[in-house]
């Protein structure tokens, strides 16, 4: 059995160098995706140099997702608008397409390897993972939500980032990202028709880390700019300030448990200094190499 670690990219080294390091003893291929889109529409240029992560060449397939999916929602003109009111939903078409990409990248693999899919800062804990035991269909990892640091956890949810399964299984990234933290029971008739509900499921505690808005404050606002919320945060009025100012104060303005309704940025949430011992091995050897990415207020 192969472990095929897959990912999207988009212009972060730093917290690729980190996932490469942490997961590079148990993973036999990284699969890399990079679009030439942002997930707001805006034509990018590729950022991805394989020559700054040479440790790890031999095992990186890197894949170009260089087109736009189909379906995406315009104004009606002979202009290619893109209205307010449709930004989320061709932004998710966008992200959706990238993931499915990363298919090409595992053409080679065989039934019974197995695939993990996280986005880049979503970084498993693969110690708590016993892959040759493992008998059911799908596997989702149960981690802990970091913001601006490595030790700045928000207690307020579990981030439910890794899953993976074997090939044989893997339908496509988008279905397998969509799968609910959920076991269902058998009696369940909705599971035979709604695959984001599993009954043959395991849920690793402790499963990870995913270490968001690992960025200056600049670069923040930049990418919040082009993301999947970017709708929602435009309409905030949020700047590099006010970013620097939540950093500051150990805080952060996104609500992960608001309604579909409500923006996610009117509330603001303390975040906890987390301790540095249960951070993966790699992080707690280098602290220095990683020095100002911590919280020693």
């Amino acid at each position: 059995m192969k472990i095929y670690d897959c990912t999207l990219y988009h212009d972060e080294d730093l917290i690729l160098d980190m996932r490469l390091n942490i997961l590079s003893k148990f993973v036999d291929k990284f699969i890399i995706c990079e679009s030439k889109f942002s997930h707001s529409g805006r034509e990018k240029k590729l950022n991805f140099n394989i020559n700054r992560f040479k440790e790890f060449k031999e095992k990186i397939i890197y894949i170009v997702s260089d087109d736009e999916p189909d379906g995406l929602l315009f104004e009606k003109t002979t202009h290619r608008k893109e209205l307010p009111e449709n930004y989320r939903f061709n932004a998710i078409k966008r992200i959706s397409y990238q993931r499915n990409k990363l298919l090409d990248g595992i053409n080679d693999a065989e039934d019974e390897d197995f695939i993990l899919y996280s986005d880049n800062d979503e970084i498993p804990n693969l110690n708590k993972f016993n892959f040759q035991m493992f008998n059911k269909k799908y596997v989702l990892f149960e981690q802990k939500l970091f913001y601006y640091k490595l030790n700045l956890c928000l207690n307020r949810v579990n981030w439910y980032g890794t899953k993976g399964c074997k090939k044989k299984y893997l339908k496509s990234f988008e279905n397998l990202r969509q799968i609910k933290p959920k076991k269902y029971p058998f009696y369940r008739l909705d599971t035979i028709f709604e695959f984001d509900k599993q009954i043959s499921l395991e849920i690793v505690k402790e499963g990870g880390w995913h270490f968001t808005r690992l960025q200056t404050p600049e670069d923040i606002h930049s990418k919040e700019l082009d993301a999947e919320h970017h709708d929602e945060y435009r309409a905030s009025g949020k700047n590099v300030a006010k970013i620097t100012e939540l950093i500051k104060n150990r805080k952060i303005d996104h609500d992960h448990l608001a309604d579909t309704k409500k923006s996610k940025y009117e509330s603001e949430f303390n975040l906890n200094i987390f301790p540095i011992e249960k951070l993966p091995q790699y992080i707690q050897e280098n602290k220095e190499k990683y020095n100002e990415w911590f919280d020693f207020k």
